[in-house]
């Protein structure tokens, strides 16, 4: 068994893992970070990124997270490829156990295991995913410039993607399983008011379809549940907004979470219902998602342990 002690333990390597640990490092403070299961989180599955401040160029996604990880190993952060299996947040030092036989003791922890998207789990959708298939509209609208889009799904987030595409494609398709949405009413009078919106019920997506050099989106195929016809319709741009899973298993009964799972904490800061426990990025932030948020909140993260560290 090897014991890992640090002043401040980060989990999670997303941007807010990344930069906890570049500003933990500034303050002196020897911060560890333990990568998790998908080291850089997900923007290591994110290819071209025209949204993170400071390039000029687009960027891709995994690069700028290996750059983040370099940052904040010059700086004095030590990165371990580790995932944490379970933690002890009932005494301080917080112990939090490795997947191996390592252990990580923490005078205070950073939460950043952030959040992944919900997906239909078709073979065709992981195929075209970063190709014309997408689940963030305002990571990724801006590529579909006057194309035609479909949107799936028929809660909040659908909806909200399904308008805010409409500053950029020709025309935007709701496909949703139901015969009425679950959204907000406002939301749905937003939707349906829309000249460039058109909605098609009781249906579901049965297959992206796309071609193969270069790898792109055409169209789809939807499935009535009602009738089992298949029709198709021709689109660019798939995105799937059936919602996001917060990566938090691991922090239920230790620390206060929502009916969703996502991290509860105070709007001002990135303190949790445990003292000396700090949350940052998308686990606990279900409205941005960005990682340029994600990022700020790291930075947070790390000043609010500094903070309390100095007593």
């Amino acid at each position: 068994m090897t014991e890992h002690k640090t002043k401040v333990l980060i989990i999670g390597s997303g941007p807010a893992g990344y930069t906890a640990a570049i500003y933990a490092a500034r303050a002196n403070l020897e911060p560890i970070v333990v990568a998790g299961l998908e080291p850089g989180g997900q923007l290591t599955i994110t290819t071209d990124v025209e949204n993170y401040p400071g390039f000029a160029e687009t960027i891709q996604g995994p690069w700028l997270m290996q750059e983040m990880r370099k940052q904040a190993e010059n700086v004095g952060a030590k990165v371990i490829d580790d995932m944490i299996a379970e933690v002890d947040f009932s005494k301080r030092p917080f112990v939090c156990k490795g997947d191996g036989d390592n252990v990580y003791i923490g005078d205070t922890v950073v939460i950043c295991t952030g959040a992944q998207a919900k997906w239909l789990g078709m073979e065709s959708e992981t195929k075209f995913r970063g190709f014309g298939v997408s689940a963030c509209a305002t990571c990724d609208g801006f590529f579909f410039r006057d194309k035609e889009v479909l949107v799936v799904g028929g809660g909040n987030t659908a909806v909200e993607e399904a308008i805010y595409m409409t500053n950029h494609a020709s025309k935007v398709t709701l496909v949703h399983r139901r015969d009425e949405l679950r959204a907000e009413k406002i939301l749905q009078d937003r939707l349906f008011g829309h000249p460039k919106v058109n909605v098609i019920w009781d249906s579901v997506l049965e297959e992206v379809v796309g071609d193969e050099d270069p790898l792109s989106v055409t169209g789809v195929k939807l499935k009535n549940v009602k009738t089992n016809e298949i029709s198709e319709l021709p689109v660019e741009g798939v995105f799937i907004a059936i919602g996001h899973s917060p990566n938090t298993k691991i922090f239920q009964n230790k620390i206060e979470l929502d009916s969703e799972g996502y991290v509860v904490g105070s709007p001002t800061d990135t303190t949790t219902s445990m003292p000396g426990v700090f949350a940052a990025g998308d686990v606990r932030d279900k409205v941005y998602r960005q990682a340029v948020t994600a990022a700020g909140q790291g930075c947070m993260g790390a000043l609010d342990a500094a903070k309390y560290l100095q007593g």
